[in-house]
């Protein structure tokens, strides 16, 4: 699932692919990224980012560029395109700043993903369907229930 982001002239463009909700991470970006995209230096990313070395996810700073949930120190910053931009506008003062989302072709696993959905369906609907209908099984129980004298 690839794409990318980048800044250009006052345009902050993310592209990425259409990825489930619980898979956030195809859609963050990294420290390097930020840096080409806000033109600053490594350096500098690290002074912007909301970061301390006793608290692993301190609370929204809005004077900060605020990277995304970490579990372990040892994780890397991540942030989302969304939050760059808003760090770019509003403290940067970038103008005409604007997010742009773009889809990426799908993937073998798109594409697999969607072919089980479409099955999936189709059982649902039979499943449906034969709802009301009595099975062989259950015509077979009753029959065998009237054959038998009661005790």
């Amino acid at each position: 699932m690839g794409g990318g982001t980048q800044f250009t002239g006052g345009q902050f463009t993310s592209a990425h692919a259409e990825a489930p909700a619980s898979d956030n991470s195809d859609n963050l970006i990294g420290i390097d990224e930020v840096q080409r995209c806000l033109n600053r230096s490594r350096a500098s990313v690290y002074r912007y980012t909301n970061t301390d070395p006793r608290n692993l996810n301190p609370p929204f700073n809005p004077r900060k560029l605020n990277p995304e949930y970490r579990s372990d120190q040892k994780d890397p910053l991540l942030f989302h395109p969304n939050e760059v931009a808003r760090f770019a506008r509003d403290v940067l003062r970038i103008k005409e700043v604007t997010v742009e989302v773009l889809n990426s072709p799908s993937t073998a696993t798109q594409q697999l993903l969607g072919s089980i959905l479409e099955e999936l369906r189709a059982i649902r609907s039979l499943l449906g369907e034969a709802e009301g209908r009595p099975t062989s099984l259950e015509s077979r129980r009753d029959q065998h229930d009237q054959a038998r004298p009661a005790a």
